[in-house]
């Protein structure tokens, strides 16, 4: 019977020294076996699977991680935040990491610009970090980053882009509040030039990232977010092709015509402005 493997593979875990260890490859076993017998999986649906996945490895490199995107696009990116986001009601909302935090940011000064190329609509962010009791939590540290104007991260066009665009790691000042300068981020396609390009095609699902910018937010004694802003009115707000928009995070970039604000944020008139609190819960 189909069922004799499956408890046999799982009687073979019994000596596993790790308890964890043992309870996950467990249920890895119990619920791929279901799944080849609920579909019927034939040898050669798995081995185009196993192709498939070794592509995905071998697509992976220093500056791409095509294992992030599937598990983006296949919703675990965020269905594990949503398992293991926050438990404080007024505390920022969590979302996917995404697959280009794969550099460190650059140390910048509060109000520094992380638009290094300038081709973009330019754009002041501000907000504090807050704790949930609404502290201001100065010395917190931001790690931000953005694609380019085109949707590109730094990453993706090293020829093109000089290593740091769009990337900034600041610190809050004394009342937890922080400043930069960019430009206004685009919609984006994720790569679509690998296997989870062709996972996209193969099943009518479009590429698209709604316009957004990356936050984690980290202090002492408080739990660290990994989130977005999002760009109100993005058209692909209802179907980001990772899941990941929460209505929460949504921010507008408005329009702001004010010269003596422009000097001082050291941007043209006029720009965008955009502001969002981070409220971290306690660890």
């Amino acid at each position: 019977m189909t069922t004799d493997v499956t408890d046999e593979a799982i009687a073979s875990l019994r000596d596993t020294a790790d308890p964890r260890l043992r309870d996950l490859l467990t249920a890895l076993i119990r619920h791929l076996h279901d799944f080849a017998r609920e579909t019927r999986l034939t040898q050669g649906e798995w081995e185009a699977a196993i192709r498939f996945l070794t592509a995905t490895g071998q697509t992976c490199t220093d500056t791409r991680q095509e294992f992030i995107l599937l598990s983006d696009v296949l919703g675990l990116s965020m269905l594990l935040e949503t398992l293991h986001g926050h438990s404080t009601p007024d505390a920022t909302e969590s979302t996917v990491l995404g697959p280009f935090h794969m550099t460190e940011s650059p140390v910048r000064e509060l109000g520094a610009n992380i638009d290094l190329v300038g081709d973009g609509e330019p754009c002041v962010v501000s907000g504090r970090v807050l704790s949930a009791d609404g502290t201001p939590l100065p010395g917190a540290t931001l790690d931000v980053w953005q694609a380019n104007a085109q949707g590109f991260y730094d990453v993706q066009q090293p020829d093109v882009q000089p290593a740091g665009n769009g990337r900034g790691l600041f610190t809050t000042d004394a009342e937890g509040r922080f400043r930069f300068r960019t430009c206004v981020p685009s919609s984006y396609p994720i790569p679509t030039d690998g296997p989870v390009g062709d996972l996209l095609r193969a099943t009518g699902r479009h590429p698209y990232r709604p316009a957004h910018i990356h936050f984690i937010a980290s202090a002492p004694d408080h739990a660290p977010v990994t989130t977005h802003i999002f760009v109100a009115g993005d058209k692909y707000l209802g179907s980001d092709a990772v899941f990941a928009v929460k209505q929460s995070l949504v921010r507008d970039f408005t329009p702001t015509d004010d010269p003596s604000l422009a000097q001082e944020s050291g941007v043209p008139n006029p720009f965008r402005h955009a502001h969002i609190d981070l409220v971290l819960e306690r660890a």
